[in-house]
């Protein structure tokens, strides 16, 4: 019913930036919260980043807090992650992810969308 399409991944240098959006199509909620979670080979998948219906309430990860910041655009469909002094740990295929509901939340079992991802590889 809901689709997510993530985009804006690539191959950078360590130290680079990058922007991922994702844009959800579908029967969408006006109401919902989104998040960031990547994954590496052989990893569960890990949380990144998480906001809220309003974009007014934002958490991250320990290990991007201060270099990724999580955003959405009010009346679109669309969240972003921006993500700058990349390191090489952060390699991984970005997923985005939907809850029907405002809060925002950590936990990958209370997302109920999944997009396919976007494949973020820092180099050293």
């Amino acid at each position: 019913q809901v689709q997510l399409v993530e985009s804006g991944g690539g191959l950078v240098q360590a130290g680079g930036s990058l922007r991922l959006s994702c844009a959800a199509s579908g029967r969408t909620y006006s109401r919902y919260a989104m998040g960031w979670f990547r994954q590496a080979p052989g990893l569960e998948r890990e949380f990144v980043a998480t906001i809220d219906w309003s974009g007014s309430a934002r958490y991250y990860a320990d290990s991007v807090k201060g270099r990724f910041t999580i955003s959405r655009e009010y009346g679109k469909d669309t969240v972003y992650l921006h993500m700058n002094t990349l390191k090489p740990e952060d390699t991984g295929v970005y997923i985005c992810a939907a809850r029907s509901t405002w809060m925002p939340s950590t936990t990958r079992d209370e997302y109920g969308y999944w997009g396919r991802g976007t494949q973020v590889t820092v180099s050293s």
